[in-house]
């Protein structure tokens, strides 16, 4: 019992099997990396506020030590200045005040209202120059304050000088971006102290306030005393995490274009190639099948004819060397066939050497024509030879030339029809080349055909030549011959007009 044909992979599944295992994981990269880019800011500034946190902490305890050793000096005016030991004041002009019989006094109304929470502490405080905070709503105060006897003393920090202090301690540190450092209150959800319209407001706020205001590469809130500050890192240029970000989202830009650029190219170039590699093994298929063909013709008439032979079936000697002429045709033709197929093996292998030397042209072309009287003798045709005089010798290999003007023949003559064959070869000089012509009055060639008719295995596929045989190497190894002498082929046609080959062979060297 026979077994059924293994399935190959056609061209379409072959190439759809490959545009599931390309494009979809490709589709799925895509993705991904969208999802990266939206998701990137926050992935910046982590990195970011990464980089920063051991600047913060270090600014965290040194900014609180350094106020820890200020004083408090009285100026004109009554004004009071809070003084670091380097004589750096810290203090706002107008911020002074004093509480006094639980009364605040101060010519800021804002100060007033952040210390009205000190009142009830004030005899707790301690007699020496104390640096904290004040938060009132969303507002937040450093005082420097201390206690004489019954009465508290102090004044609000500047926000300028503090900032002045952490430029000076952040100096000698090492960033990779433009920044300062400040100190801002921390923010505090005040909506659950009033219904939804003031929940409503204070959500506002805060939108406008981050929209608006700069954004924050990096904080650390401060330790108490100073427990409603946190000390922030701001760019003073270009925004460092949106830069980065458009950096980032160009750079992924233009490598996805890169990706998908070289994907569509190698998924157009694979899917030539598997589409050239299909074509090719079913032409090869079809080869195999036609040289099985043409083989088993002229062997079967052989065997047929050396049986007649063998039994003595023939008395006439007539018909004896009939039989033989047939025999002597019929290897021919075998030999011919299988010297045409180890030819291109040799061409495609590179093993193919020429003998070069300078003839004259009339001498390759009465080769070829005398080889293929030799082969048609006695065949009805009409053939006109013509070789324009003082042509100049071309340097070529005799033997392969005059094999590419005999496939040429050849041709003209099985695709000629079977009566009234009109072949014409003619050999003339075109410029510095000498063009080799073999015209035909056959069927023609369709101009789809023309440019595959060169191609190995490819037949033209219509009636005469599904009768007429041959390989669908001739064209083929004749234009490698005449490309490997420097030369070019080219055909004329036009279907029902018959055909003009034409062999054009550079004069002097090749």
């Amino acid at each position: 019992m026979s077994r059924p044909a293994p399935v190959i992979l056609s061209f379409r599944r072959t190439f759809a099997l490959l545009i599931l295992l390309v494009v979809l994981p490709s589709a799925g990269l895509s993705g991904f990396g969208v999802v990266a880019i939206i998701n990137e800011r926050a992935a910046v500034e982590k990195r970011l506020e990464a980089a920063w946190r051991g600047t913060l902490a270090d600014l965290s305890a040194e900014v609180p030590r350094a106020l820890t050793r200020g004083r408090l000096e009285p100026r004109d005016n009554g004004r009071l200045a809070f003084l670091l030991p380097d004589d750096q004041e810290l203090s706002d002009p107008d911020g002074t005040f004093r509480v006094e019989n639980g009364v605040v006094r101060t010519q800021d109304p804002q100060l007033a209202e952040s210390l009205a929470a000190l009142v009830p502490e004030a005899a707790s405080l301690p007699t020496v120059p104390t640096v904290f905070s004040l938060a009132t709503g969303n507002r937040a105060v450093l005082v420097a304050a201390e206690r004489q006897g019954a009465s508290v003393r102090g004044v609000r920090l500047s926000s300028v000088a503090l900032d002045a202090l952490l430029a000076e301690k952040a100096q000698g540190r090492a960033t990779s971006e433009p920044v300062r450092f400040t100190l801002l209150p921390v923010p505090r959800d005040t909506s659950s102290d009033g219904g939804l319209v003031n929940r409503l407001m204070s959500e506002v706020a805060q939108a406008r306030q981050n929209a608006l205001g700069p954004p924050v590469l990096a904080e650390r809130v401060l330790s108490a005393p100073l427990q409603d500050f946190r000390l922030v890192v701001l760019p003073t240029g270009e925004d460092p995490v949106a830069s980065a970000s458009t950096r980032n989202r160009a750079v992924y830009g233009v490598l996805l274009g890169l990706f998908y650029l070289t994907l569509t190219f190698g998924v157009a170039y694979t899917g030539r190639v598997l589409y050239r590699e299909a074509r090719l093994s079913r032409m090869k298929t079809d080869f195999v099948s036609l040289v099985s063909h043409e083989l088993r013709t002229p062997l079967t008439s052989i065997r047929m004819f050396i049986e007649t032979l063998a039994l003595g079936r023939l008395k006439d000697p007539a018909q004896t060397q009939e039989v033989l002429d047939l025999l002597t045709r019929e290897t021919e033709r075998l030999s011919d066939l299988i010297e045409r197929v180890l030819d291109w093996a040799r061409i495609e292998s590179g093993r193919k050497v020429y003998q070069r030397e300078a003839l004259p042209v009339a001498n390759v072309v009465d080769s070829a024509v005398a080889a293929f009287r030799a082969q048609r003798l006695g065949d009805g045709m009409e053939l006109t030879v013509q070789v324009d005089d003082g042509l100049p010798p071309v340097e070529m290999d005799r033997v392969a030339v005059a094999g590419a003007l005999l496939n040429l023949l050849q041709n003209a003559y099985k695709y000629s029809g079977p009566t009234n064959r009109r072949i014409a070869l003619r050999a003339r000089r075109d410029g510095r080349h000498v063009n080799l012509s073999v015209e035909d009055n056959g069927v023609g060639i369709a101009r789809k055909d023309r440019k595959r008719i060169f191609e190995r295995f490819y037949r033209v596929d219509n009636l005469l030549t599904r009768k007429t045989e041959g390989s669908g190497l001739g064209l083929a190894i004749s234009k490698r011959i005449v490309e490997a002498h420097g030369g070019r082929i080219t055909v004329q046609s036009e279907p029902g007009q018959g055909s003009r080959f034409t062999i054009q062979l550079p004069v002097g060297r090749a």
